[in-house]
């Protein structure tokens, strides 16, 4: 009987992971750190252009938006604002998830107006979005999809990108509807 160890045939390589999650203080840089996070997870994934300048504009919104809500609702002391990423079948989720039971609306920004326009963009970028509730609090949802002559092509990108399993979603309760 022999101790010493044998090597494996072949040398097993993590597989790209398609769910991030981080918790974020909310505050002023809560939308910036947010936005960090993503630019490192799109890199991981491979996904660039319009799909990721799309995903961080719309992730800074929603960030902005929870964060905004939290310090009305609880203070300054506002607690943490969740945000998850999924990446799966050429489609990207974004979550933004708060404590606030305050609903999302969509308002009618006029021109001279500093903010107003987070939903609209929202609205106009995404491929869907919503809001699931669950007593505690909301998780505001936002979804991307990857156009079929993107995949691969931007800048001459010939890389394969790592499509990760369908997407998934958890048993949520029915989603509230929005204002308009």
């Amino acid at each position: 009987m022999s101790a010493r160890a044998r090597p494996a045939a072949t040398r097993l390589t993590a597989a790209l992971a398609t769910a991030a999650a981080h918790l974020l203080p909310a505050g002023d840089r809560s939308a910036a750190r947010a936005r960090a996070l993503l630019r490192r997870q799109l890199r991981v994934w491979r996904i660039s252009g319009e799909l990721a300048d799309s995903a961080e504009l719309l992730l800074s919104e929603l960030v902005t938006n929870a964060v905004r809500a939290q310090v009305q609702t609880q203070g300054p002391a506002a607690a943490e604002v969740g945000v998850r990423f999924v990446w799966a079948s050429g489609r990207l989720r974004l979550e933004v998830r708060d404590a606030s039971n305050e609903l999302p609306v969509m308002n009618d920004a006029e021109e001279d107006d500093e903010s107003g326009r987070g939903l609209v963009l929202v609205d106009a970028l995404a491929s869907g979005w919503g809001v699931d509730r669950d007593g505690i609090g909301e998780t505001v949802w936002v979804e991307l999809t990857e156009s079929a002559d993107a995949a691969g092509a931007e800048a001459g990108d010939t890389s394969a990108r790592h499509p990760g399993p369908a997407l998934t979603p958890a048993p949520a309760p029915a989603p509230a509807p929005l204002s308009r």
